[in-house]
């Protein structure tokens, strides 16, 4: 019998209880007339709808290996399947599908990492020191002076290294089989852009600031005009 789901089950018992036969049940859900048939048969012995348990394949695993299976990944975050595969106790031996079925159980799929920088513990500390400082800020008496910039660099030419090519046996150096990558990835434009309260724009092209004006003679860094739109005072880096 065909598994349905018990939302379609329980449909084609109430139309079955409701006075439909078989056959218009069946046309109306799209299944066959012996599946509605072997369910009307299975609810009047049993009461349920529900299919017969079933045994199906006994696992290779025992509970001790699925918990060293998940352990394992918790703490080596970036161990292959194949490795937990072969490293496994108990000297059965199982598959790498095994394994990852194992740990879909569990919640733990294989992604493509996330590129970032090294952080230390200094490094992790130094953020969190900052945060709380600057936590009470509000734009209208702190964040109001600050210039947020960011930085995007977009190559002129990609040059994709999963890139497939369909050619005959022995056609590896022809011509319009090779795959041409420019000198030095073909070279590429950073473009930088800020925002600051008081532009009311974005300056894409440089996040520097309005240059101040230059010292005069007898001028002191004390006495220099503060650019416009900028407060006087220090500003939080």
């Amino acid at each position: 019998m065909s598994q349905l789901n018990a939302s379609v089950r329980e449909n084609a018992l109430g139309r079955l209880l409701a006075g439909q036969s078989q056959s218009e049940v069946a046309r109306a859900l799209r299944v066959s007339k012996s599946t509605i048939s072997r369910l009307w048969h299975r609810f009047q012995q049993t009461g349920s709808s529900a299919p017969a348990p079933r045994s199906g394949r006994p696992r290779v695993t025992t509970q001790a290996q699925d918990r060293y299976i998940r352990v394992t990944h918790l703490r080596h975050r970036f161990q292959s399947a194949s490795v937990t595969a072969r490293a496994l106790p108990g000297g059965r031996r199982i598959s790498m599908q095994t394994v990852r079925n194992r740990l879909h159980t569990t919640g733990l799929h294989a992604y493509r990492p996330l590129r970032g920088n090294v952080l230390t513990r200094r490094h992790c500390q130094a953020r969190m020191q900052w945060a709380n400082q600057h936590l009470q800020w509000t734009l209208a008496n702190n964040w109001r002076h600050v210039v947020f910039s960011d930085e995007s660099y977009f190559l002129l030419q990609h040059h994709y290294s999963r890139r497939r090519v369909y050619r005959r046996q022995g056609e590896r150096y022809h011509q319009q089989c090779v795959d041409e990558a420019p000198p030095h990835g073909g070279g590429g434009v950073m473009v930088v852009g800020g925002h600051h309260q008081h532009w009311q724009e974005t300056a894409c092209g440089s996040s520097r600031p309005p240059e101040r004006p230059a010292l005069r003679a007898g001028d002191s860094a004390a006495t220099r005009p503060a650019p416009p739109g900028r407060a006087t005072g220090s500003v939080p880096a």
